[in-house]
């Protein structure tokens, strides 16, 4: 009886610890103009994770690099995620064994994991480098669909952003589009169709 209170009571203050914590990042969000994304569901990330790297494994947190993996690939949040971790860490090294299955199953995903030990620096800088140029790769195609996408040429984007400096500020939100994840298209699209219902407003006033 007294270890299921205890056990209670536990739960109790993770529970209210968890409310304080979403509280207060929902405010610095809020004060960033919601540019920080939302805080990821932990329930949603331990079932991503589950077919690949079982959340219930003793020795750390392993299945959270498997999950935020799949997450932000999913979500169209990243083009490439780099996972950097402490040289030698067991749940790390667990979760890069089951990291393999996970990118053979999503084939447009790129990961990779940098650890820190010295005596390879070089190492990971060549392979950082060459992660960064495949997901560069991926940033382009992915602009260059959507410029063929929208009814407006670069030229016109950036003159109508010159006419609407407040699109230039650093806390400008730029909407998420789904199934678009670099920033600069993102922002076309957003550029775009304030162009458009500027287009519409004008016409119904002549």
């Amino acid at each position: 009886m007294a270890y299921n209170w205890k056990h209670k009571n536990r739960i109790v203050k993770l529970s209210l610890a968890e409310a304080i914590f979403k509280r207060e990042w929902n405010r610095l969000r809020e004060a960033l103009n919601y540019i920080p994304h939302d805080l990821a569901d932990q329930r949603e990330l331990e079932r991503l994770a589950h077919s690949f790297y079982n959340s219930r494994a003793a020795g750390g947190e392993g299945h959270l690099e498997v999950a935020k993996n799949i997450y932000y690939c999913t979500k169209h949040i990243s083009h490439m995620v780099l996972s950097l971790k402490p040289f030698g860490c067991m749940p790390s090294t667990q979760s890069d064994g089951a990291q393999s299955a996970v990118v053979a199953h999503f084939k447009d995903m790129i990961f990779l994991p940098i650890e820190t030990s010295g005596e390879g620096e070089i190492n990971a800088h060549s392979r950082v480098q060459m992660a960064l140029g495949e997901a560069k790769v991926k940033a382009k195609a992915e602009f260059e669909k959507v410029m063929k996408e929208v009814d407006y040429s670069l030229d016109e984007v950036r003159s109508y952003v010159d006419d609407h400096p407040e699109l230039k500020g650093g806390m400008y939100r730029v909407p998420h589009s789904h199934g678009v994840i670099g920033t600069a298209a993102n922002f076309v699209i957003h550029v775009a169709s304030l162009m458009k219902s500027e287009r519409k407003l004008s016409a119904a006033v002549a």
